[in-house]
């Protein structure tokens, strides 16, 4: 994952292009030539160092931070007494990013927005809405049965599930009806439009996963980027015909005088 440097009064410690962040909601912004983008608002950070996990003591290098604010009472003592020896205010999260610079960390560092810019393209983690109990076609994406031939209940029925008489039963892990959602899931590659450093607020194109309020984690997209192109130039016949180069052509020759 990659690292960008911050400049401190002491020393320039690390930072990692990853966030704990909570949805907002969705809205849109218009670009200077009129065209709408849909966004989702992310409250990204600010978020605290908690620990530094070592390979020497943990068995692997991370860093431990803690985002949301939570009121102490609210905390049990455990959670309570590792916030007080990092010397940082209660917070509602705690997760782990890895990374093999997790040495150049500090306890108590603060990591906010300003780690990312538009333009970057980010992976995002949340856990998916709640949907209740649905059916095949809902959950799993069947099609349904025939709708003709006097079918009149089995229209968004499975179908058939079982077998022979060998194996004379159905398999585990087989597609049916159940619930759906409050799984986690991961939105990748996804492009940061705008970033509010004042108010640590991201900006990214499309929808992310959860509820309004519920937490996501932003972290550097892990796929290759590919640069989306806004104004791309024409295709086909038409675009052959303006790219012609075009032939100079001889000027005409005089026309000769009546009488000679």
């Amino acid at each position: 994952m990659a690292e960008t440097s911050v400049q401190t009064e002491h020393k320039t410690v690390a930072s990692i292009k990853a966030l704990l962040g909570q949805k907002i909601g969705m809205t849109q912004i218009f670009d200077a030539q009129g065209g709408v983008t849909p966004v989702t608002v992310i409250l990204a950070g600010p978020c605290h160092v908690t620990q530094i996990i070592s390979p020497e003591r943990n068995g692997y290098s991370a860093i431990q931070v803690a985002f949301g604010e939570v009121r102490e009472k609210s905390l049990n003592k455990p959670f309570a007494g590792q916030f007080k020896k990092a010397q940082v205010s209660p917070a509602r999260w705690i997760r782990e990013f890895r990374t093999d610079k997790a040495a150049d960390f500090q306890v108590g560092q603060v990591i906010n927005a300003s780690v990312f810019a538009p333009g970057d393209y980010v992976d995002v983690i949340g856990i998916s809405k709640g949907k209740g109990f649905a059916g095949s076609m809902k959950r799993h994406n069947f099609s349904g049965g025939p709708s003709t031939h006097g079918q009149s209940d089995r229209a968004r029925a499975p179908g058939s599930s079982g077998s022979n008489t060998y194996p004379g039963r159905v398999f585990k892990g087989k597609k049916f009806p159940g619930h759906l959602g409050v799984e986690q899931t991961t939105v990748q590659h996804l492009e940061v439009v705008n970033v509010d450093p004042e108010r640590n607020l991201l900006m990214i194109r499309g929808a992310v996963p959860g509820n309004i309020e519920s937490l996501v984690t932003i972290q550097q997209t892990i796929k290759r980027v590919k640069v989306r192109t806004v104004h791309a130039a024409p295709s086909g016949k038409k675009a052959k015909k303006e790219a012609a180069p075009v032939k100079a052509t001889k000027p005409a020759a005089p026309a000769a005088k009546a009488g000679k």
